[in-house]
């Protein structure tokens, strides 16, 4: 056991690595230290970790070698493939997954996630003659929220893009690659049919066949804020349930004969239904952790040799991380073997405690134990109700709703039917649970998990009670964490990585400012924003009526008691709701003042004319922001505020565009750093080349948030200012320079 978890640290070591180590060193010193150490214990033990890191080391130059050429990015091609997975339906079209044909005319990545804005219909397995253009896989990057790019990069997304309008049906053979996939799409399709269209069908269909892409994020939220979204996806549980009917049916049909090994028949069966049970939804990781580990036993079992469930459980993991090392970069890898380890560690605990009730609320407290740290740390949020939820939930899904579900697979039309109604009632639960309480954790510094994971380990083993003390008191800090606030007088910045948009968070000792809140759902980047920072309660500010800047105000003051809201012009929130912004509106917080520049009551012209000017001054410096202000305002702001206008930092007009941020402009301001909020690879081109130039010829220095994620300046320190960049260097994100030349 010693050996392989030394060779699992190597792997999960180094794909968390920012640059991965030279893996032929690595191999190298394995293979000359081999033969002198391999009788030593500790030597051989280290001899496992760099095994691990070379293997790993391989498996991240092969991915780096299949990457989208740089020259290829942004330009329009011709290409063939087939569609694999289950397409994904969104407000915005849909979303696919692609293999291109490995002997077209351009070097592409194996697999490529494609948009069809046109939302037409995509047929699992079909193959297609496409014309696309394509980007590098990239993602925002900031304090909090979804990192797609990490994502990406674990799920073998190498670039992404968008169809075009070619798009020619090719032939496909019925019995080729794909016929999995045709046939999960089918069996959905029916469920559908079965059921009605709706999240009753979606549910059943995600724990039937895995198949999730219907379940909507209103849904998703509701999920989380009860605790229950591992119910939702085909888990052990569910695979282990099949697996142990077959076990039962065969022994029970083969008893009769047992010169025919029942025994050994009834295991080879159950673990061949749990396999095919794997494929057919998916192949995640929590899928792969129970097939192994159900295969670590069966093989046990057919040697008649006994295994502890620790050494089944490693077997898994280390399988797992063989076949797929950057199976570690993803938060269902750490829930799935970490949920399992937890109630495997405290089986001792257990038999202390006999009896189905004791048994059942140990299960579930270690469970929760288990989950509290990689949901604080990952997610930022822990309900309170989700021990009960989970009580409730799990048995309720495992024991009537999946085995159902299953049997919806068959042809007839009741088990669907009574699933359907049966996921009408377990959402109903969730939506009434969802409404209870949440536990936001602030952003937490990295010194704090490793104290919180020895405390966990600490309440999970079946210790003595002055160490589950020491636990206790080592998950405090945790607990007791709150995000830090900037003293009186300074100003904290956050300029979000929100795509092509923009959002800004001001901080000052116990007051906080969001300035627009750019495009889409408040849940993917602002929310969590906010929440990581401690910015529960902020006032707002919508610069203009334009959806990259006010287009998710409206899930913000649905999840946050908004103090104050100012707007630009009418429409970006309820009037009743909002003061309008006019010039002269000026306040102090906390030594930190408020001024706005724009717009005058009688201001005339299109939306980005009426954008609010804010300028924000600590004693001894300012930032000076202007939405979507064009160059007819930045005139006008320049004769009547003139050197009144100076600011260290200057967030640029309108994303960068030539249309903003003049020579007379910058000239006025004097910034000494500029910022640029633009969307990666945005199909305006933001920032303009003639901004760059303006900016390169004052010698200023430039930040952006496509290049180096969110942003955070502190103002009024006397250091000076300071600044951090939010997207730290790491080998799965594309390299800058080539992304640069595509454009």
């Amino acid at each position: 056991m010693e050996k392989l978890i030394a060779l699992c640290l190597g792997l999960v070591l180094c794909v968390w690595l920012p640059a991965p180590p030279d893996w032929h060193l690595l191999l190298a010193a394995v293979i000359a230290g081999w033969p002198l150490w391999w009788r030593r214990r500790l030597p051989l033990l280290l001899m496992c970790l760099l095994l691990g890191m070379a293997w790993a080391g391989w498996r991240i130059d092969q991915r780096l070698a299949q990457r989208l050429p740089a020259t290829l990015v942004g330009v329009p091609l011709q290409i063939s493939g087939q569609v694999v997975e289950l397409p994904r339906r969104s407000e915005f079209g849909v979303r696919l997954r692609l293999v291109p044909d490995a002997d077209g005319p351009h070097p592409l990545p194996p697999l490529l996630e494609l948009n069809d804005y046109a939302g037409r219909e995509w047929p699992a397995g079909s193959r297609w003659q496409l014309q696309v253009r394509l980007r590098q896989a990239h993602g925002a990057a900031n304090v909090a929220g979804f990192d797609a790019a990490r994502w990406y990069w674990s799920e073998g997304v190498l670039a992404s893009g968008s169809i075009g309008k070619l798009r020619q049906p090719l032939a496909t053979a019925t019995w080729g690659p794909g016929w999995l996939d045709r046939w999960r799409q089918a069996l959905v399709a029916r469920l559908y049919r079965t059921i009605g269209p709706g999240r009753d069908a979606a549910l059943v269909a995600a724990l039937a066949l895995g198949a999730q892409q219907d379940i909507g994020r209103p849904q998703w939220q509701a999920l989380a804020a009860t605790g229950l979204t591992h119910v939702v996806s085909v888990s052990g549980l569910h695979i282990s349930l099949l697996a142990g009917l077959v076990f039962w049916l065969v022994r029970r049909l083969l008893r009769r004969w047992p010169q025919s090994q029942p025994q050994r028949l009834a295991l080879l069966a159950g673990l061949l239904a749990a396999l095919g049970y794997a494929l057919l939804a998916g192949f995640s990781v929590p899928t792969q952790r129970t097939v192994w580990m159900l295969a670590a036993t069966v093989a046990a079992l057919w040697q008649l040799r006994s295994l502890s469930a620790w050494q089944v459980w490693l077997a898994a993991l280390s399988v797992v991380l063989l076949l797929d090392p950057f199976a570690a970069l993803a938060a269902g890898f750490w829930l799935s073997f970490g949920l399992v380890g937890a109630l495997i560690a405290g089986e001792t605990g257990l038999r202390a405690h006999p009896g189905y009730w004791p048994a059942l609320l140990g299960a579930q407290w270690r469970a929760t134990l288990a989950s509290l740290l990689p949901l604080a740390a990952m997610f930022g949020q822990w309900p309170w109700l989700s021990p009960l939820a989970n009580a409730v939930g799990i048995p309720l899904v495992s024991l009537l709703l999946t085995p159902l579900a299953l049997l919806s697979l068959l042809p007839w039309g009741w088990p669907a039917q009574a699933a359907g109604w049966l996921a009408h009632g377990f959402w109903l639960g969730v939506d009434w649970l969802a409404a209870g309480p949440q536990w936001w954790f602030p952003a937490l510094p990295w010194l704090l998990l490793p104290a919180a994971l020895l405390g966990s380990l600490c309440l999970l083993l079946p210790l003595a009670r002055g160490l589950r003390l020491a636990g206790v008191l080592l998950l405090l800090p945790l607990l007791l964490y709150r995000a830090p606030r900037p003293p009186a007088g300074e100003l904290w910045l956050e300029v979000l990585d929100v795509g092509q948009g923009l959002a800004v968070l001001l901080q000052t000792a116990q007051h906080d400012l969001l300035f627009d809140t750019g495009a889409g759902d408040a849940g993917r980047v602002v929310l969590p924003v906010l929440r990581a920072l401690g910015a529960t309660g902020p006032a707002l500010m919508l610069s203009h009526h334009d959806a990259d800047h006010d287009g998710a105000a409206s899930g913000v003051l649905a999840a946050l008691p908004v103090r104050g809201i100012w707007r630009g012009q009418p429409g970006s929130v309820p009037e009743h709701a909002a003061t309008p912004c006019r010039a002269g509106q000026s306040w102090v917080w906390d030594d930190v003042r408020f001024d706005v520049l724009w717009p005058h009551a009688d201001t005339a012209g299109d939306d980005n004319s009426h954008s609010c000017v804010l300028r924000v001054a600590t004693w001894r410096q300012a930032v000076l922001l202007s939405g979507d202000a064009p160059l007819a305002v930045e005139e006008e702001l320049v004769r009547r505020y003139g050197a009144a206008l100076r600011s260290q930092v200057l967030v640029l007009g309108h994303h960068g565009s030539r249309s903003a941020s003049a020579d007379a402009w910058l000239d006025t301001v004097r910034p000494q750093l500029a910022i640029i909020s633009a969307g990666y690879g945005n199909r305006y081109r933001h920032p303009h080349p003639v901004v760059l130039q303006r900016l390169a010829e004052r010698g200023l220095a430039v930040w952006r948030t496509d290049r180096d994620g969110a942003l955070q300046l502190r103002l009024g320190q006397g250091q000076g200012l300071v600044l951090r960049a939010r997207r730290q260097p790491a080998y799965w994100l594309p390299p800058w320079p080539a992304e640069a030349a595509g454009r």
